[in-house]
């Protein structure tokens, strides 16, 4: 166990420097020459740090730790680990949102907007779990198969929309999550997100104990309904911060917490943490590869999150069987 905190203590600190150096314009590799201000390379250094590479990372480790949590307390609440916001339809209607203030009041501020964006997103992610109850669950496949049809029907009316107001181009960068527009000054919306991945491990206990389904955990004294609706509610505003901010990331919220599933078990309390920073080091490391890999142009994170997640997601489903319950 200290071992495994201490190495991923030093990975995440090894993918933090690699995200501090890496861009367009180089600075010194060597930290200690960041902060002396002996020469004009220093002085430029450290400008380009605190305006642009630190506001970035920090953006990088509150979204991958915000949606992470998000995703795994979605899974316990459907009772199924093959779900996420982003295959719920949950950050489609957050995005719907953002895309109906483009055309009707595009002066609004960014807080309204965000606002604006977890509302849709609440709205949607409750129409979601309104239609599972229809619906005669008979196999793990179904809810991420019924999540999948539903968020694609709202992408469909999200590009119809956005075509006919000429807006593709806008919500096209929503939709491809994308951090090189983050610095000083316009991420940092996201704190919020993280003090609600902090304040769903202070109700851990509450959804482990609604994960084991309404009746059961009712019998042990629950109040399921109050804990399900905050756990929407947590999923939904997380949701639609992080669209708002720096827009989709796909598959995040589904693999990150099956990967820690594996490894160190279902209880929620123990898995959070671990959950909060493999996700922190997964998007580090597909920014990362964003930027080098046409290196010196960039490629949306969306887009190297979206294969390295569907091909986890194949592996996760083509895994034994009895993983697909919770």
């Amino acid at each position: 166990m200290i071992r495994a905190t201490i190495g991923g203590g030093l990975v995440i600190l090894a993918l933090v420097f690699i995200s501090l150096v890496v861009g367009n314009t180089e600075i010194d590799h060597n930290p200690l020459n960041w902060f002396g201000g002996v020469n004009d390379q220093g002085d430029q250094d450290l400008e380009i740090l605190t305006l642009s590479r630190i506001p970035r990372t920090i953006a990088l480790i509150l979204a991958g730790i915000s949606l992470s949590v998000a995703g795994l307390i979605m899974q316990m609440l459907v009772r199924n680990k093959f779900v996420e916001p982003a295959t719920t339809g949950t950050v489609e209607w957050a995005s719907l949102g953002l895309l109906l203030c483009l055309i009707f009041a595009p002066g609004l501020s960014v807080i309204i907007k965000m606002v604006v964006a977890c509302l849709f997103a609440l709205f949607g992610t409750g129409l979601f779990m309104l239609l599972l109850q229809r619906i005669d669950i008979r196999s793990d496949a179904i809810v991420p198969l019924v999540g999948l049809i539903y968020a694609a029907v709202i992408g469909a009316a999200i590009a119809f929309v956005a075509d006919q107001a000429e807006l593709m181009q806008s919500i096209w960068v929503w939709i491809q999550g994308d951090f090189s527009m983050v610095l000083q000054g316009r991420y940092e919306l996201l704190w919020f997100a993280g003090c609600l991945g902090v304040v769903a491990y202070i109700t851990a206990d509450q959804f482990t104990l609604a994960g084991l389904g309404k009746n059961m955990s009712e019998n042990l004294g629950l109040n399921y309904t109050l804990v399900f609706i905050w756990g929407i509610l947590l999923v939904s505003v997380i949701s639609g911060i992080t669209v708002a901010t720096v827009g989709v990331i796909p598959f995040l919220g589904l693999v990150v917490p099956n990967l820690v599933s594996l490894i160190v078990g279902d209880n929620l309390r123990y898995a959070l943490p671990w959950v909060a920073v493999t996700g922190a080091a997964l998007i580090l490391l597909c920014d990362i590869v964003a930027r080098l890999i046409t290196f010196p142009y960039e490629i949306p994170i969306g887009t190297i999150m979206g294969v390295i997640g569907s091909l986890l997601f194949l592996y996760l489903l083509l895994r034994s069987e009895p993983h697909g319950q919770s």
